[in-house]
């Protein structure tokens, strides 16, 4: 079974992210932005499931308040940020693999001098 691929427009954004990548090999640079990228985007990606599974309630209005749902934000984000450093779901690692590729394309294609007829 082969793996999806991720379009140019998700390498173009990761490329405005991270900044253009260096011709030839990945510079280490490069590889630690995306890395960083790919971890900031699965944990945004965790925190806005949970918030979502925090919406169904479950029945708990008697501990209901402002302080409350900001005290849960801040626990949503820090289990998220806890999580995709610790390898969480391995979105960042997947993500990461597919936008090296799709780079390491790009910037293949743009070092390939265009043919003049």
């Amino acid at each position: 079974m082969s793996e999806p691929s991720i379009s140019s427009a998700a390498a173009g954004a990761a490329t405005a992210a991270i900044g253009p990548a260096t011709p030839g090999a990945a510079a280490p640079a490069d590889a630690r932005k995306l890395h960083q990228v790919a971890q900031q985007f699965e944990a945004i990606f965790v925190r806005q499931m949970l918030a979502e599974a925090r919406k169904s309630n479950m029945g708990d209005t008697l501990f209901s308040s402002q302080g409350t749902d900001t005290f849960r934000e801040m626990q949503e984000q820090a289990f998220a940020s806890a999580t995709t450093k610790s390898g969480g779901l391995g979105f960042a690692k997947m993500i990461e693999k597919q936008l090296t590729a799709q780079m390491a394309r790009t910037t293949a294609a743009s070092a390939t001098p265009a043919k003049k007829d």
